[in-house]
């Protein structure tokens, strides 16, 4: 970039050091002014860095748990009365080709209490449901503290309580005593939350057995997860209400709780637009910091804008000076808020436990934004200075 007019002219390098010259007199003015589009910007790369964090951390967790899980649920009759599944699905489904693994939950009327002082009567307690001791397996869940239940323990007054269930019991460590339908029973373990079943962490879970002998529990499930093979979940799904009851499929729920999650993603991306538009506001105070401080700028250096014009400066030459500043301002505070945006995606995400992406579009954005805001902040005030004559420059000043 460079002016001849007249036999004069301003080479790139003497044009970025004349325009720093402002920058370099007047350095609180300036940081303040850089300052202003520095949150503007660290405010977009971080919403940018933290909806793609967030994403990508979804998309981890879908990894990790598969998408290949399937729920199946008695539906409604067509009488619009609460139907149930048969007691042989269980077994059906299993035979299944495509089907790897399937276990199933049966809902209690019995609830959890901490101690047998509580009113039976009362209302509130924590839902008590018989489970497969497969079921962690199958759900791809673990366990915080103890162990789940087995073909032995399945016969016993023995309970894994829910994360929501252990906290809302005030319990941490197995072998400690809850009281369910008049009958003590001892915790084997502690769950960690369950993504992709998160109905089971505000429960109870016994063992099929002990739910018939002590609870009056009926053996059909309620709910049958499985696992499927992952090429061939699609068709799994479309044979699972006949496989489930051959007599009636229409009265079958059958879900994919993955799409849960993947739902929260696309929700994810859809708030992303609002925030941008916050941040945009914030730039466009901080490109209106940067006209103000120009303008001020030219003001107070009419003199100098008069001497320069009078030693042979071009009205270009006084206008690339100008703009040059402003750029310069808003491409520092662009450096800042991208720095600031990248530090702060990059903390959320690890105390949120997901893998920290800033994408290149946030980086090149942020840059692009503060340049485009820097010449349109600039623009008028290197005009104005540009327009000053050298006598009434001096003359003013």
């Amino acid at each position: 970039m460079s002016a001849d007019v007249d036999g004069s002219r301003l080479l790139p390098a003497d044009l970025l050091r004349v325009g720093a010259v402002g920058l370099r007199t007047r350095r609180l003015r300036a940081a303040l002014s850089a300052l202003g589009i520095a949150i503007g910007i660290a405010s977009m790369v971080a919403v940018l860095g933290l909806s793609a964090s967030s994403r990508q951390g979804l998309l981890d967790q879908l990894d990790a748990l598969g998408t290949n899980l399937l729920t199946v649920a008695p539906g409604q009759t067509l009488g619009g009365d609460e139907a149930t599944l048969p007691r042989a699905a269980r077994r059906s489904l299993s035979r299944l080709g495509g089907v790897e693994q399937v276990a199933t939950v049966r809902g209690t009327d019995a609830t959890v209490r901490r101690t047998d002082r509580i009113d039976p009567n009362e209302t509130g307690g924590i839902a008590v449901a018989a489970a497969d001791p497969g079921l962690l397996a199958t759900l791809g869940g673990s366990l915080s503290r103890g162990r789940f239940l087995n073909a032995g323990s399945a016969r016993t007054p023995a309970v894994v309580l829910g994360a929501e269930a252990a906290r809302t019991l005030g319990i941490d460590r197995p072998g400690t005593k809850v009281y369910i339908n008049g009958r003590w029973w001892t915790v084997l373990g502690i769950m960690r939350p369950f993504a992709l079943a998160p109905d089971l962490d505000r429960s109870a879970l016994v063992g099929y057995a002990a739910a018939v002998r002590w609870l009056g529990a009926e053996r059909s499930a309620s709910t049958v997860y499985l696992r499927a093979d992952e090429e061939r979940v699609a068709h799994v799904r479309g044979l699972l209400p006949s496989a489930a009851n051959p007599r009636n499929p229409e009265e079958v729920t059958v879900s994919r709780p993955s799409d849960a999650l993947a739902a929260r993603a696309a929700a994810d991306s859809a708030l992303t637009g609002l925030f941008l538009g916050l941040g945009a506001v914030a730039l466009l105070v901080g490109g209106i910091g940067i006209a103000n401080t120009m303008v001020i700028s030219v003001l107070e250096r009419r003199s100098e804008i008069g001497l320069r014009r009078a030693l042979g400066a071009t009205r270009g030459h006084v206008r690339a000076q100008f703009l040059v500043e402003s750029l310069l301002l808003a491409v520092a505070g662009g450096a800042a808020g991208v720095l600031g945006g990248a530090l702060v995606t990059g903390g959320y995400a690890r105390v949120r436990g997901w893998t920290s992406v800033v994408p290149p579009e946030a980086i090149a954005g942020g840059f692009g934004a503060a340049l485009l805001i820097g010449a349109l902040a600039g623009l008028y005030p290197a005009t104005r200075a540009a327009r000053l004559s050298p006598t009434e420059a001096l003359r003013s000043a």
